[in-house]
């Protein structure tokens, strides 16, 4: 009787689950099906779409994983660079050279740890089949610290070919004040790690060469728009006052001297929500979502989605869509909710579907399919 029932009972979980086949999920623009690409990964963070099908998956646990033929491969990609796994830091982001298909070269983010505290690293390194090969450490964020928190690694290419690394504020909300100290902005770097031309530093003693953007709290999403061709960003408020901003050259973002935000107490951080010479969020959230991941779909399965906003959730498990015209949002609708994971990176696919990943230590990897 026991085994009856408890067959009984598996089979009514598998009904009523979210990922039962047939599972149709209804947004106002379109219906979809989500499908399990992969599970059992410990908390993934970022992923990367291989030319021929294959993607590559980082494990914020120190992994970075492939994908293949539709199959978790059950080694990790060796040759990762040194790195800590501390607090909010560990392995972070994994971009792609734009000719990746011809040079086999990618970037990793992530905490490294030496005596003098943490910070955040990137690496340019080469894969050769499972294998990471001449790997170099070309950018590093100055000066350490002792704190485990506001790593960001958020990365993303602009259309001429230069990566723009997120730094969070480590914690320490004043350092995203000062141009002279790396945390608390967005970096503008070339594929050697040199400044990139036309930054707002360079010729400037006051503002480190590599810095684009300063007065960013903890930029957790970041991608190109399909048309302009720049570089949007979303970060963590404290409580409340999560933005949506567009990264442009020499603008301050204005943590923590205006916030939509209060602290974790409960005080307030600021009682400023703008200030003359700092820029205001396309769009916040309050109370705070805990967003991250962000992409902007351009596929072909769900045409009333193009150009639409994507936004994952973590603290309220969520994913959002945001229909963004002339600068506004026109329309903002929550998907997934009866899903109840963390998301944790929102991807465009090439294949025309959206790709989540759901950050746990049981972690999947899910596919938004148009419904047939």
């Amino acid at each position: 009787m026991k085994t009856q029932a408890y067959t009984l009972f598996t089979c009514l979980m598998l009904a009523t689950s979210p990922l039962a086949a047939g599972q149709v999920y209804t947004s106002t623009e379109h219906q979809f099906e989500l499908t399990q690409v992969a599970s059992g990964l410990e908390h993934p963070w970022s992923l990367a779409f291989l030319p021929g099908g294959d993607m590559l998956v980082t494990e914020r646990e120190g992994r970075l994983r492939r994908i293949r033929d539709g199959v978790l491969v059950a080694a990790p990609i060796s040759g990762v660079p040194e790195l800590v796994v501390s607090g909010q830091g560990g392995l972070l982001d994994v971009v792609l050279h734009p000719q990746f298909a011809a040079n086999h070269t990618l970037f990793l983010s992530y905490a490294h740890r030496s005596s003098d505290g943490m910070t955040t690293r990137v690496a340019r390194a080469t894969l050769e089949g499972d294998e990471l090969t001449d790997v170099e450490v070309i950018f590093e964020a100055l000066p350490r610290s002792g704190t485990s928190r506001h790593f960001a690694g958020r990365m993303a290419f602009d259309r001429s070919g230069y990566l723009y690394i997120a730094v969070g504020d480590r914690g320490d909300k004043d350092r995203a004040q000062d141009t002279g100290d790396d945390a608390g902005g967005v970096h503008r770097i070339t594929i050697n790690g040199e400044a990139a031309p036309g930054n707002p530093g360079l010729g400037n003693d006051e503002i480190n060469d590599t810095l684009f953007t300063w007065g960013n709290r903890n930029i957790q999403g970041m991608t190109v728009h399909p048309e302009s061709g720049a570089i949007w960003t979303h970060e963590h408020g404290p409580r409340g006052g999560d933005e949506i901003n567009i990264v442009r050259s020499g603008t301050n973002y204005g943590w923590p001297e205006i916030t939509y935000g209060i602290g974790y107490t409960g005080l307030p951080i600021s009682f400023h929500t703008e200030k003359p010479g700092m820029a205001q969020p396309l769009h916040y959230w309050d109370p705070s979502i805990a967003p991250s991941g962000m992409a902007f779909y351009t596929g072909e399965h769900f045409p009333r989605w193009r150009s639409n906003l994507f936004v994952g959730a973590l603290k309220m498990r969520k994913l959002v869509r945001l229909d963004i015209r002339d600068g506004k949002v026109r329309e903002e609708e929550d998907i997934l909710t009866e899903l109840d994971e963390r998301i944790r990176d929102v991807r465009d696919g090439p294949d025309g579907s959206l790709w989540l990943l759901t950050d746990s230590s049981n972690g999947k990897v899910y596919r938004l399919d148009p419904v047939q």
